[in-house]
């Protein structure tokens, strides 16, 4: 005898991370109850209003903060920004263009080019091992 299929679900704090969301900035009800994977799922898809207008303007949690300024979270924090912050924050740092985010795009970017250049030498390692057992 088999059970009937129950739905997952995950607490709003996980659905608000998934969504790209600051949790404290969802409607009562959202922050209240449990998300089930389809009703996230429906908010992908399909969002509501309030959610629509919480990507548009903000406030966002800090990882959107960080890649809508091309920096990581740990350069926020260097950068004393450790709160949320709007979109319209957000355009205001990018056209003052502070010297701690200048240096924090310039880290990251490093980064990221590390990350690319490791990826590729590794890539070219696995196709040499692969092309000599052949």
């Amino acid at each position: 005898m088999t059970s009937p299929k129950t739905s997952q679900t995950m607490k709003p704090a996980t659905a608000a991370k998934k969504l790209g969301v600051y949790l404290e900035a969802t409607p009562a009800e959202f922050q209240e109850g449990v998300v089930s994977r389809d009703e996230l799922h429906a908010l992908q898809t399909n969002p509501p209003e309030w959610l629509s207008e919480l990507r548009r303007t903000g406030p966002h949690p800090r990882p959107v903060v960080a890649a809508r300024l091309a920096v990581s979270i740990s350069g926020l924090a260097r950068g004393g920004v450790t709160e949320p912050l709007t979109t319209e924050q957000i355009d205001e740092l990018r056209e003052e263009n502070p010297e701690w985010l200048q240096r924090e795009r310039e880290i990251q970017a490093d980064v990221v080019a590390e990350e690319e250049r490791v990826k590729a030498a590794k890539e070219a390692k696995a196709k040499r091992q692969q092309h000599q057992q052949h």
